[in-house]
């Protein structure tokens, strides 16, 4: 597992996450075999969910992550509990490009123009749905923007993946930092100077940097206190008994042509490609238990 970490500072003027995300990235990369590019956009998404998603209230609300680009990777997607655990896919995990100017995997280029979009399930009747347009596809900047434009919540969002010549991930992480209402004009000036002269999230983890270190350039000058900590990973919640609800919502009419037509039908989980694999006698019992089910219900109307 990584651990995420968050602090305060001590005039309660700002609150920082910092996480070592290299494990969950690497399973990540294990279970979709990305691409050099296509592992630093996604890995940069799932980062920025799971501390996202810790912020929530409740380890049972959800947030969503989707990026929904025009460029070759297609559209990403993150979903995080509110424990920070998180999962996640791209539609082109082969998406990869040629470096930027700058010599840095072109996440930007392969994300394209787009929209992105953050679902809060809190347990409400509505899910919470916020969007925003791509700022630069570099997914930081645009968590940023969308802290500032969404949340009227300035933040400042660091997001990186190095990626091998193997394509294995070397390491990840990110940092996620909010200015509390109140904060005054020295404090936001000290964050932004410390910003500037702070070097790359994978270039700090290389070096060897704690979270506690990392933690003292970011909110240098501002006094961190020490918060509070989990254990996050890469967690997929998928199981046959899910499988079969969603083949059941096909409708009894779908489930018989899959029945009649093929001897096995194989689902496949979007987010750790998990494979399931149901016969034709598999499926004419979904048919009848799903039958039951609905005669039961509607015997309890009656009743009623």
């Amino acid at each position: 597992m990584d651990n995420l970490y968050r602090y305060i500072t001590h005039d309660g003027s700002a609150v920082l996450n910092v996480l070592d995300s290299t494990q969950m990235i690497r399973k990540m990369e294990q279970f979709h075999h990305t691409a050099a590019t296509a592992s630093a956009a996604l890995g940069r998404v799932l980062t920025a969910a799971s501390m996202m998603g810790y912020g929530l209230k409740s380890p049972d609300d959800s947030l969503t992550l989707m990026i929904k680009g025009d460029g070759p990777i297609g559209s990403i997607t993150a979903v995080a509990d509110g424990m920070g655990h998180v999962r996640g896919y791209c539609d082109n995990p082969a998406a990869d490009l040629p470096e930027n100017s700058r010599g840095k995997l072109d996440v930007g280029g392969a994300v394209g123009a787009g929209t992105l979009y953050v679902i809060q399930d809190l347990g409400l009747e509505t899910p919470y749905v916020g969007q925003i347009e791509l700022v630069s596809g570099e997914i930081a900047e645009d968590i940023t923007a969308y802290y500032a434009y969404s949340e009227q919540l300035p933040t400042v969002c660091s997001l990186g993946v190095l990626v091998d010549t193997d394509l294995t991930i070397k390491n990840a992480g990110g940092f996620l930092l909010h200015l509390l209402p109140g904060a005054e004009e020295s404090c936001i000036e000290m964050v932004e100077r410390n910003i500037k002269e702070l070097p790359g999230m994978t270039e700090m983890l290389s070096a060897g940097m704690t979270a506690d270190e990392i933690a003292g350039k970011v909110l240098n000058g501002l006094e961190p206190d020490f918060l509070d900590s989990a254990e996050v990973e890469y967690r997929c919640n998928c199981s046959r008994e899910r499988m079969e609800r969603i083949l059941i919502s096909l409708g009894r009419e779908e489930l018989e042509r899959l029945a009649e037509e093929q001897e096995v039908t194989e689902t496949v989980c979007h987010f750790c490609n998990s494979v399931y694999r149901f016969t034709s006698d598999d499926i004419r019992e979904l048919i009848r238990s799903s039958t039951s089910v609905d005669t039961e219900n509607s015997d309890n109307a009656d009743n009623g």
